[in-house]
């Protein structure tokens, strides 16, 4: 334990305190608990905590160094997955939630874990059948569909945030994220940030969304078929079709020019965006008419997010994945893909800053 204790400390965990507070929570785990850090997720750490017999829970954390307000609020997600606990959408099973200061300087949040299919890279999707590959695919739209469609007054969640537009509250809300995390000047960011500002549809549903639904954010049944839904810190109250859109957004499809996106799903079996779109429109019954102008905002979006990862990992060196830390180039990427999606859906094209038009 003394090498597990040893390497979560580096990662801001006092493993006796963790220990002592899990101990109480009456879960049944077998002392001494080995922490791990997994998976590849570059926002809050994850942690893998097996006890002596084997069996295993997750604990979140959010990351290290100074955060952006609002960002990276285990207690907010676990509010969420509580308020979702049994009632239809795929999730973990919350066991607790820790801000006693005696054990931890930040949110801890403790979740059951799940056993079953992850995808991290190509090489974990390659390991599938193209009929597993494909009722992920469809299973995630199908979990999106059943999601959106949770009565937010019944499980509590009405006051989770604002029932404003969700597209100008989106806008306001990452552009300003992008100000305080950016590392240079991208006036191509900026013109896609004008384009979807002019560009904005009007206000629809107000719904509970996941906000970052991607096939990392999936562990599935061997099916296949979405057994979880992991990773919530995005979560908030917004437009349906703006989450599908993110979903889009991730969905790497084959012939698509190179980016940071995981390639996973370029492989054999993974659905077209045009057949998840089909999935979604028919589970959930939605319009989809708006969709290319939440597809080309949810790239904006994962823009400003990596940026402000490698912000985090530039101030903060542990910050950064196993995968490495994420080049510059990531986000130009991001931002070309976005102006391609806006230009299909036909969004104003805003070449020029405001202060050069007459």
């Amino acid at each position: 334990m003394a090498e597990s204790a040893s390497a979560a400390a580096d990662f801001g965990l006092d493993t006796e305190a963790v220990t002592s507070w899990i101990r109480g929570l009456g879960i049944g785990a077998e002392e001494p608990l080995a922490y791990e850090r997994v998976g590849v997720g570059q926002s809050n750490l994850t942690f893998q905590v097996t006890d002596a017999s084997g069996r295993r829970w997750v604990l979140r954390r959010p990351p290290l160094g100074h955060l952006l307000a609002s960002a990276h609020d285990v207690a907010r997600e676990h509010r969420i997955l509580s308020a979702l606990q049994g009632g239809g959408v795929p999730v973990v099973t919350v066991r607790g939630l820790c801000e006693d200061p005696a054990v931890t300087d930040v949110p801890l949040m403790l979740v059951d874990f799940v056993d079953g299919i992850v995808i991290e890279d190509e090489s974990d999707a390659a390991r599938l059948t193209p009929a597993q590959r494909r009722e992920m695919g469809l299973s995630l739209a199908r979990t999106l569909a059943q999601l959106h469609s949770v009565d937010i007054e019944a499980v509590g969640l009405d006051d989770l945030a604002s029932h404003k537009p969700y597209a100008a509250r989106q806008l306001r809300r990452w552009a300003g994220q992008w100000e305080q995390s950016k590392t240079r000047e991208l006036p191509e960011f900026d013109r896609l940030t004008r384009r979807l500002t002019a560009s904005m549809p009007e206000p629809g549903e107000i719904r509970l969304v996941h906000g970052d639904a991607h096939i990392r954010n999936v562990i599935a049944h061997e099916s296949g078929e979405v057994a979880a839904l992991i990773d919530w810190e995005l979560s908030t109250l917004g437009d349906p079709l703006a989450d599908f859109g993110s979903t889009l957004a991730y969905w790497a499809q084959a012939g698509d020019p190179p980016s940071w996106r995981s390639t996973a799903t370029t492989l054999e079996g993974f659905p077209s965006h045009e057949e998840l779109t089909a999935a979604y429109a028919q589970e959930s019954g939605r319009d989809m008419s708006d969709l290319g102008f939440w597809h080309a905002l949810g790239l904006w979006k994962i823009a400003a997010i990596i940026e402000g990862v490698r912000r985090r990992q530039i101030d903060e060196p542990r910050n950064t994945a196993k995968t490495g830390a994420i080049p510059a180039e990531a986000v130009d990427q991001i931002v070309l893909i976005g102006h391609q999606v806006a230009d299909r859906a036909g969004l104003v094209a805003d070449a020029e800053p405001p202060a050069a038009r007459g």
